[in-house]
């Protein structure tokens, strides 16, 4: 691997770029390889070794051997290894983040994954136990009862913006419950996902209950979605994949699939709302992860009363919050606060956005172009009064891009913000409490806040949207659930 000689930070040894099947990291059978590129630099990083579909049908005959043993242990039996794999990941927390920094360009002074996910590991494994049915005495002669069971082997496809959140937003939950898991990371930050899989491997999790590949959607990914013995696949990502893997199921087994697939989320600002923590909170909800989070208030609606008022605070604290302390912006130094764009794709498509606006006329109240001449940055940039119809209103740019409108009533506002195909996270500021509960009743989101927005979450509390933004729950209790299957059991007296 390579990092910038400036950055004085070293990796550790023997960082592996193989795949992880059946508790061994071997080479792809192929011996194809694909590059992972520094966003930051243009650099490569790492060449990676790529799985295709015999790498996939190897990892699923491992954890399909792997089943019966581990779905026969008793939860607590399960917890115990994941309160080792716990601590070894919260002790890596460094080391994770120098190799998104170098992967999807996330500053390793904001990095909390790592420590962030060892809580929700810990969590999930104190509910190991809660995996249970239900009874009923209400039929006369009989005791009536339902199983909460694993599926048996499944799968799992994570994307770049968060690959050790969502590694083990699936994983934990997926197995915990009994299930075997083969995960397919994506080829933009595979790094993080192979480093976990060696401390899956030091936590000794039994041979072949976690799988970790690495490859590429068209290939790794399709093998799984039409896997005759994967019985359920979770995905976060873009609606034109997950259609895909919906259809594969389809065509396949009809495998159980859940998806996240994204948002284009409306943030509402009231004429009483708290209008310096309103902008405070726009901003940091844009600029986080830059932009590329599927939970991002990328849509701001404003009463007609504040607007002005509201885009001076909202394009001040916007500016403040970008502004790195010291010059320079490489993400493996502890001082830059705002990385770049993932890739140079991304970069090209959210630029094009940018550009569209600007030839249609749209006034851009800060930023509006790349910076610097090295890297995937893009400015922080608010677009003022698009059209509605407009694809900066209607499509998720996925960048540090926001559109802000004015609105009139509640009840056009409401329409306004239900007006898409997408249903993650909707969020208000008002301290009118009748007002904040019928917007929170109103709004078509999985996620609501009030006077608070993303990316708030809690750990304890379902995660997940409706409409295209998708199906399931991750979090809290539920994800437990979601990763179980009902029996019903009629005990004749």
């Amino acid at each position: 691997m390579t990092v910038s000689p400036q950055s004085g930070i070293s990796f550790p040894n023997g960082m592996e770029t193989r795949l992880y099947i059946n508790n061994e990291f071997v080479p792809s059978r192929s011996g194809q390889k694909f590059d992972v590129i520094n966003p930051a630099t243009e650099e490569v990083t790492a060449s990676v070794f790529e799985a295709d579909g015999a790498d996939v049908d190897a990892a699923v005959q491992a954890a399909k051997a792997a089943f019966p043993s581990w779905s026969a242990l008793g939860g607590f039996q399960r917890a115990s290894y994941f309160y080792k794999l716990a601590n070894l990941v919260e002790s890596c927390n460094f080391d994770l983040a120098k190799l998104e920094a170098v992967s999807m360009g996330k500053p390793v002074g904001k990095y909390t994954e790592g420590t962030n996910m060892a809580r929700f590991i810990r969590y999930v494994a104190g509910k190991a136990a809660d995996v249970k049915g239900e009874s009923s005495l209400q039929t006369a002669g009989f005791v009536n009862l339902t199983f909460r069971q694993p599926y048996g082997v499944c799968a799992a496809i994570i994307p770049w913006n968060a690959p050790v959140t969502e590694f083990f937003f699936k994983v934990t939950p997926a197995v915990l419950a009994g299930n075997t898991i083969v995960l397919k990371s994506s080829e933009k930050a595979p790094l993080t996902s192979l480093l976990l899989a060696r401390l899956c491997q030091e936590a000794q999790i039994p041979a072949g209950v976690i799988n970790v590949l690495s490859g590429m959607g068209p290939t790794c990914g399709a093998a799984m979605a039409s896997h005759m013995d994967i019985r359920k696949i979770s995905f976060t990502g873009s609606a034109r994949t997950g259609r895909a893997i919906k259809q594969a199921a389809l065509e396949s087994n009809l495998k159980h699939v859940a998806l996240e697939l994204g948002g284009k989320n409306p943030l509402i600002i009231f004429d009483d709302a708290d209008l310096s923590k309103a902008a405070n909170a726009a901003a940091s909800s844009i600029l986080y992860n830059s932009g590329q989070v599927c939970i991002a208030s990328t849509r701001v609606y404003v009463h007609a009363s504040i607007l002005e008022r509201f885009c001076d605070l909202f394009t001040s604290s916007l500016v403040k919050q970008a502004a790195n302390p010291i010059k320079g912006n490489d993400p493996l130094s502890p001082f830059t606060v705002r990385g770049p764009q993932a890739d140079k794709a991304q970069f090209t498509s959210i630029m094009k956005y940018i550009t569209d606006s600007r030839k249609a006329g749209y006034k851009i109240l800060t930023g509006g172009d790349r910076e610097g001449e090295r890297g995937f940055y893009i400015q922080p940039t608010i677009i003022l009064n698009p059209e509605e119809s407009s694809a900066v209103m209607r499509e998720e740019i996925f960048g540090p891009v926001v559109c802000v409108r004015s609105f009139q009533t509640e009840e056009e506002v409401i329409s306004l913000a239900n007006e898409t195909e997408y249903g993650l996270y909707a969020s208000t500021f008002t301290r009118d409490l009748s007002r904040a509960m019928r917007m929170a009743r109103s709004l078509e989101a999985g996620i609501v806040g009030l006077n608070c927005t993303s990316p708030m979450m809690t750990l304890d509390m379902p995660f997940g949207g409706v409409k295209q933004s998708g199906d399931g729950r991750e979090n809290g209790q539920h994800a437990l659930d979601d990763w179980t299957e009902l029996k019903t059991v009629y005990i004749g007296l």
